[in-house]
């Protein structure tokens, strides 16, 4: 038998090897070119995902920017708002003051009421006095003069001066003035108190002498508790505010307050 050539059969297997190689890089290939298209895919899927990130994102900042605008216009209606309610703050304190005046005005007028009714009830008191006086010296007038009539009957010769009956001069009783001296140190009493706010109103104004920036000292059933200074003076009032932060809630309507001497 002859053998196999050599060369033959190496080339046989080199043939084989090299076929080997080529199904596996063929293989291989495909393999990574599978990758690829995956791959390929993947970032195709990232980028979509990518611009729709961008949109979203450009999406958020126009809402970003509107909210801001937004936030701008609330800003501002909020400070008009606030410049509202200080005005309304300051229209209330001023009804309050003007509700303070007036009752105080009335409690005045109702004293003086009182008081004319009482000089008026002095007066016609007087009058009644008066008017019996005047009776009772209209009679002792009366009775001289039929005396004196009884007497030129009985006695003719006898010439009679001229007799002149001069009743006694009535003086109705007049009232007294009133003396008023005003002490170095004016007293008063709490009217309102407004906590909110932080001032309280008294019974004495412009009229009493009263001016702003008068400091008065305040007591609680004769207890010193603090002081206030006068902002706003009306005739029969006053509104003053408290000089430290606690006063306001150790006082009462109805407390003495008293003017402290500059």
């Amino acid at each position: 038998m002859r053998k196999p050539n050599t060369p033959v059969i190496i080339l046989a297997v080199l043939i084989l090897i090299s076929l080997s190689l080529a199904g596996g890089g063929f293989y291989l290939f495909q393999k990574e070119r599978a990758k690829t298209l995956d791959l390929e895919q993947k970032l195709e899927e990232l980028n979509a995902k990518q611009r729709a990130m961008e949109a979203k994102l450009k999406e958020s900042e126009r809402l970003i920017s509107d909210m801001q605008v937004k936030l701008q216009e609330a800003k501002s209606q909020i400070d008009t708002l606030g410049n509202d309610l200080q005005q309304e703050k300051t229209a209330r304190l001023e009804a309050l003051s003007k509700i303070d005046q007036f009752r105080a005005d009335l409690e005045q007028q109702k004293g003086l009421r009182s008081d004319l009714e009482k000089k008026l009830s002095v007066a016609e008191d007087d009058l009644r006095k008066a008017q019996s006086q005047l009776k009772l010296l209209a009679s002792q007038r009366t009775a001289l003069e039929s005396k004196i009539k009884d007497l030129e009957t009985q006695s003719k010769e006898i010439e009679l001066g001229n007799i002149v009956v001069n009743p006694e001069t009535i003086q109705l009783p007049t009232e007294k003035k009133e003396e008023t001296a005003q002490a170095s140190r004016l007293e008063g009493k709490i009217l309102v108190i407004n906590k909110d706010y932080n001032f309280m109103v008294i019974n004495l104004g412009t009229k009493d002498g009263i001016s702003s920036g008068d400091v008065f000292s305040i007591y609680h059933n004769n207890k010193y508790v603090g002081d206030a200074k006068v902002e706003k003076v009306h005739d029969a009032m006053s509104a003053a505010g408290f000089l430290s932060e606690g006063i306001k809630d150790k006082v009462n309507e109805g407390d003495k307050v008293v003017q402290k001497v500059k």
